[in-house]
């Protein structure tokens, strides 16, 4: 991938949260304790200071979670060192006191865990897409991965029943697949793969 998205030049598509009465003058300078300080019950990402509200997850949204972490997790136990996560589980992508996302799913085969969360950049990112996620996972949550040092990042669709995936360790043109092909994680050099075709019959079982 050679162009990065800008998310404050789609403008049409992105807008900065506000409160329900008006402007909330501290968006942008938010930090980790704020975050902390939350509600348990009120599920937000912190991104560079500022605290963006995350809808209740679908039952389809569910489904592919569930269905992505079973076909992942057992190549993921054959490497020794990695872990997979699925949300909720807090990431302080940038190390430092203004960022703290809730990536759907991840693989973490580097240092940076704790029992409270993971320090630093994820190897590999899911996010499922819901409309009031579309944007954000596209473009504003696309920089930072890649800012932060991501190495591959899938954008899977449920709507339009593709999946874009992003090679940003080598800055590679995205790809897209759609809901009947099998996938290989570029991070595993094809070893780990999904079966999307698995996913589609899952769905359609739903009424």
């Amino acid at each position: 991938m050679t162009q990065k998205h800008d998310d404050r030049s789609q403008n049409d598509h992105i807008r900065e949260p506000r409160a329900a009465f008006g402007p909330d003058p501290n968006q942008g300078h938010y930090t980790i304790d704020d975050y902390y300080a939350l509600p348990d019950e009120r599920r937000v990402e912190l991104i560079d200071g500022w605290i963006y509200d995350m809808a209740a997850p679908s039952m389809v949204h569910q489904l592919i979670l569930g269905e992505l972490h079973l076909q992942l997790a057992p190549c993921v136990e054959k490497h020794p060192g990695c872990h997979i996560f699925f949300a909720p589980f807090d990431v302080r992508l940038d190390n430092d006191d203004y960022t703290m996302v809730q990536p759907d799913l991840a693989i973490i085969c580097r240092d940076g865990l704790t029992r409270k969360r993971m320090n630093g950049a994820p190897d590999f990112i899911i996010e499922i897409l819901s409309p009031s996620s579309r944007a954000h996972d596209m473009f504003r949550k696309l920089n930072k991965y890649q800012a932060a040092g991501v190495r591959e990042y899938w954008i899977v669709d449920p709507d339009k029943q593709k999946i874009i995936v992003y090679d940003l360790e080598h800055e590679e043109p995205p790809v897209t697949y759609g809901f009947h092909e099998k996938i290989p994680l570029l991070i595993s050099n094809g070893s780990c793969t999904v079966d999307f075709a698995r996913i589609s019959e899952k769905l359609e079982s739903l009424e």
